[in-house]
């Protein structure tokens, strides 16, 4: 009885024990599973990190490059935009050089009304100062006239002074306009009336003066007026 009683407790520990083996050698496949699968884990987590990291520096370069593209466009000028700077800028230095011009015609212009005022103003300065003379000796004609029984000295007198006064004009530029016996011109004669003529070859031309007619160089600045023989 003591045999069997304590070979069933032998078993019972053989039991126990393979019991406990199995236990511990399922712990063991576990903890092994485990690790494993930590492992296999692990190793997903930094083949991830790993795509990570790659899709990152793919992004970077792609960025880089993108900007690169971004800058050499840039740099790069299209032919439609340098043509039209270009012609911006002819239109801003043409616009300059006009607004110059117009300055400069403005200012040409109101000195050239001021130079014209001051003529104007002074224009018959120079001629009324050479006729002073003329009229000097027209005072002592006057004033020997007076006191004067000769008549001829009186009237060589007044022929010189005419005739000084005539030769100042002619300096002037004025000349007295030939009319007498002349054809009929409109352009420096003005007929008062018409008369028979008293020759034949004298119809159609002057046959009287009442009014003498000047020219200022070549400008008619008084007409002659006339009597037309017909």
């Amino acid at each position: 009885m003591v045999d069997k009683s304590k070979q069933k407790e032998e078993e019972k520990k053989q039991q126990q024990a393979s019991n406990g083996k199995q236990e511990t050698s399922a712990r063991d496949q576990s903890k092994t599973h485990e690790e494993q699968q930590a492992v296999e884990d692990n190793k997903d987590e930094n083949k991830e990190s790993s795509e990570k990291e790659e899709e990152t520096k793919d992004h970077k370069k792609s960025t880089k490059d993108s900007k690169a593209k971004g800058n050499k466009k840039g740099k790069k000028k299209d032919p439609k935009e340098e043509k039209i700077q270009e012609l911006g800028e002819q239109v801003e230095k043409l616009n300059d050089r006009y607004v110059r011009l117009q300055a400069e015609f403005d200012n040409y212009r109101k000195r050239t009304i001021k130079e014209k005022a001051d003529l104007l103003k002074s224009a018959g300065e120079d001629v009324l100062k050479d006729m002073l003379p003329v009229i000097d000796d027209m005072d002592r004609a006057i004033e020997t006239i007076e006191a004067a029984e000769d008549k001829d000295a009186i009237k060589a007198g007044m022929q010189l002074i005419d005739q000084k006064f005539k030769e100042f004009v002619k300096q002037k530029g004025v000349s007295e306009i030939d009319a007498m016996h002349q054809e009929f011109d409109t352009d420096v004669h003005e007929a008062m009336t018409k008369i028979p003529a008293p020759k034949e070859e004298l119809k159609g031309k002057v046959v009287d003066v009442i009014q003498k007619g000047y020219k200022l160089n070549d400008k008619v600045i008084r007409f002659a007026k006339v009597v037309i023989g017909e």
